[in-house]
């Protein structure tokens, strides 16, 4: 089963372009004052990039890819290299920057959204022109390997980037619904809903709550993999009160020990009023037998590592790797009920 960490022991190092000079790291910032982008419009043009790995079968796939961002409305622009290839990587690191600063340059583009995640879009938080995005805040959407680009950029301008749905993704009556609700909608609060579920009369998704409660904070988080992997560097979020939010693909029980572990160390969970999981669906031992027997569950490893917090813990929430996905806007304002199993929006992601 594919995860990243097996592609990057097979894949060895890469040799990269000569590029701007690198900043000396500096300490993780806390959190700015928020920077909330304009909201979409039906009719806008959507800016489409490959910040990450190359895109597979891409004529075919960008002829799909356009069919559904016209049908929800908008018009594209795509990223002069997205058709670009570099060994794993969708081009060098120079052509990937490129792509993604001349979209926000680009008054034309409302919004950037990732065609696909993948693996590599760290590479380009050292080099990101900063002073241009925040000079031009745009709605910035993506989720797995793109959790990268949405925490850094979030710390290190404020502005409000957007977990959701990349172009490639299948876009659900539901997960259409909560994308426009969170790109679209000056609105507030708004109710997050229970995802859709109806197969083998299960009707709801039987979200799990490790504790109960009530609790407020900014909403932060996205793959686990990926948060884990910015702590100590510049690009690292600040989570004092803040409600995190996790999702996981492929990996064992104790992969996500070691994570969470690692984070808790990291003194991110002090900080923080509450965390939810997605329903990680795939996380779980490789073989059952016998690996079955001497294997600690998901639920095992969130119950030891949340033991001696009091802030909610709620586990089954629809976030990633799944169809239903609502859009999670990094850094607004959010209610975590965990008696209710229910996340609101207490703030607009948009202005």
């Amino acid at each position: 089963m594919f995860t990243r960490r097996n592609f990057l022991k097979t894949s060895g190092l890469l040799s990269l372009a000569p590029l701007a000079k690198v900043k000396a790291s500096v300490p993780a910032p806390k959190a700015l004052p928020l920077i909330k982008p304009p909201a979409l419009k039906k009719g806008d043009t959507v800016g489409l990039v490959t910040p990450a790995s190359p895109l597979f079968d891409a004529h075919r796939l960008m002829i799909e890819v356009i069919e559904k961002m016209h049908n929800l409305g908008f018009k594209t622009k795509l990223g002069k290299n997205i058709f670009k290839r570099y060994g794993y990587l969708a081009g060098t690191v120079q052509e990937r920057l490129d792509d993604l600063h001349a979209m926000f340059a680009d008054p034309e583009v409302k919004a950037i959204i990732a065609i696909r995640g993948g693996y590599g879009s760290a590479q380009l938080l050292p080099h990101l022109d900063y002073d241009l995005i925040k000079k031009h805040p745009k709605i910035l959407m993506g989720y797995s390997d793109i959790t990268s680009l949405l925490l850094g950029i979030h710390a290190q301008t404020g502005l409000v980037t957007f977990h959701g749905p990349v172009a490639e993704s299948t876009f659900t009556d539901y997960t259409r619904l909560n994308m426009q609700n969170a790109l679209m909608s000056t609105k507030a609060p708004q109710v997050i809903p229970d995802a859709p579920y109806t197969e083998n009369l299960q009707t709801s998704n039987r979200i799990w709550a490790m504790r109960g409660g009530i609790s407020t904070g900014r909403l932060l988080g996205g793959n686990m993999t990926l948060f884990e992997s910015l702590l100590g560097t510049p690009y690292e979020v600040d989570t004092t009160d803040a409600i995190l939010f996790f999702e996981e693909v492929g990996e064992e029980p104790y992969d996500v020990d070691r994570m969470l572990n690692h984070i808790k160390m990291a003194g991110k969970f002090e900080r923080c009023k509450g965390v939810i999981f997605d329903k990680m669906p795939t996380v779980k031992p490789r073989d059952f037998e016998p690996a079955f027997y001497r294997n600690l569950s998901v639920e095992q490893v969130i119950e030891n590592v949340f033991k001696d917090y009091d802030f909610p813990v709620c586990v089954g929430f629809s976030l990633g790797h799944i169809a239903n996905k609502p859009t999670m806007p990094q850094g607004i304002r959010v209610k975590l009920d965990g008696d209710k199993k229910q996340l609101t929006f207490l703030e607009a992601a948009v202005r």
